[in-house]
């Protein structure tokens, strides 16, 4: 009898103990914060970049997988190719595999309400890698360069080039430039910030008639280039040349990013810009890409916008290492980047306008070598 009392209490005991176990998980559920619980080094980190087809995102993923090892975490580094469908499986992926940090670049900014509720649940926390994601509460912090300032930078080199210094009406005709413009990708909500900042420097002079766009396009819906694609850019400048430049050349293209720059290039000198009579016009960039480096060096792409995409890694390191270790990350922005759910607090970083007088910026911060500009 002794024995079967001590079974029964046992057994008691242990249903006690369970009950309270479920009950304290219950409750962490529904209230707990969606950090996981335990603080601290180690882990793993998910790391979610949108392409290899630039050598920005290539840099970035590497920059951080690196920087986290260095902080103390393994890093699973994937690229979804430009599919939505492979970004989304990979942070399912990381999701179960118990990554204890998503940071996330995404293909398309509205993707990924779904998969980041499965987040959430798993108390796993995610930064928004320079494109912010939207439409989600389930994002906690956004690392990125002050977007629309480097739309503001492609503008007014643009103006600066073109020697215009004020709006007027009365301008001579001599004064007046031919000008077509060229938008991101429509599902990275970048696009518009870089947009709006160049707009606010050119929109004045497109309502004096001193920049013309032939083309008539000249909202942000009618200029985006899917996926940020060099050849979808070239196909859209062949069209604009062939339709609108057959009795004048165009002085200056808004370029947002070098990779579309690139195309824009080669169309223009495939209808025969680049010589005496008709020279390329001013071209902007951004990313200050290799490629569109050497171009700017060789006097073709007129300008990029330098984004030193080594310290956004380093700063979304330092956001992840300070969220896991149960500090506040810094921020310098917590009004302006609303996803449609939430304003999601931000770290800012400037960009920096590079053309061919000082284009050894570059070299002396270390981004490129000489030998690589030559």
């Amino acid at each position: 009898m002794r024995t079967r009392r001590r079974h029964l209490a046992a057994s008691a005991a242990l249903a006690a103990a369970l009950v309270a176990a479920l009950t304290s998980c219950g409750q962490e559920a529904r209230g707990g914060s969606r950090y996981q619980p335990d603080k601290g080094k180690g882990g793993t980190v998910g790391i979610a970049m949108p392409t290899k087809s630039s050598e920005r995102w290539i840099a970035d993923g590497k920059n951080m997988a690196e920087q986290f090892r260095k902080a103390g975490y393994e890093a699973d580094l994937q690229y979804g190719d430009d599919k939505v469908e492979n970004q989304v499986a990979q942070v399912e992926n990381m999701i179960t595999k118990g990554h204890r940090l998503l940071v996330i670049a995404a293909i398309d900014g509205s993707a990924l309400t779904d998969v980041l509720e499965q987040a959430a649940a798993a108390h796993i926390p995610v930064i928004s890698y320079d494109r912010l994601i939207l439409g989600t509460e389930n994002v906690d912090y956004y690392a990125s360069f002050d977007n629309e300032r480097v739309g503001e930078l492609q503008g007014q080199y643009i103006l600066d080039k073109l020697g215009l210094t004020e709006p007027d009406a009365g301008a001579a005709e001599d004064e007046h430039y031919a000008i077509e413009l060229f938008a991101g990708s429509p599902d990275d909500n970048n696009t518009k910030y870089f947009w709006n900042g160049a707009m606010k420097k050119l929109r004045p002079y497109l309502k004096t008639g001193q920049l013309v766009v032939r083309s008539k396009q000249t909202r942000m819906n009618q200029a985006t280039t899917l996926r940020w694609d060099g050849g979808t850019a070239q196909k859209r400048m062949d069209d604009l040349i062939s339709k609108n430049y057959g009795n004048t050349d165009v002085d200056a293209v808004l370029s947002p990013y070098d990779g579309i720059s690139i195309g824009i290039l080669s169309a223009l000198k495939s209808a025969g810009y680049g010589g005496k009579r008709h020279p390329l016009p001013v071209v902007t960039g951004q990313d200050a890409e290799l490629a569109s480096v050497k171009s700017i060096v060789a006097g073709e792409q007129t300008q990029t916008v330098f984004k030193d995409t080594r310290k956004l890694a380093k700063q979304a390191v330092e956001m992840g290492d300070a969220v896991l270790t149960g500090k506040k990350p810094e921020v310098n922005n917590t009004t302006d980047y609303d996803n449609g759910k939430k304003v999601v607090p931000a770290y800012l970083l400037k960009p920096v306008s590079v053309d061919r007088k000082n284009t050894g910026l570059l070299v002396d911060e270390g981004y490129f070598t000489k030998e690589q500009l030559r």
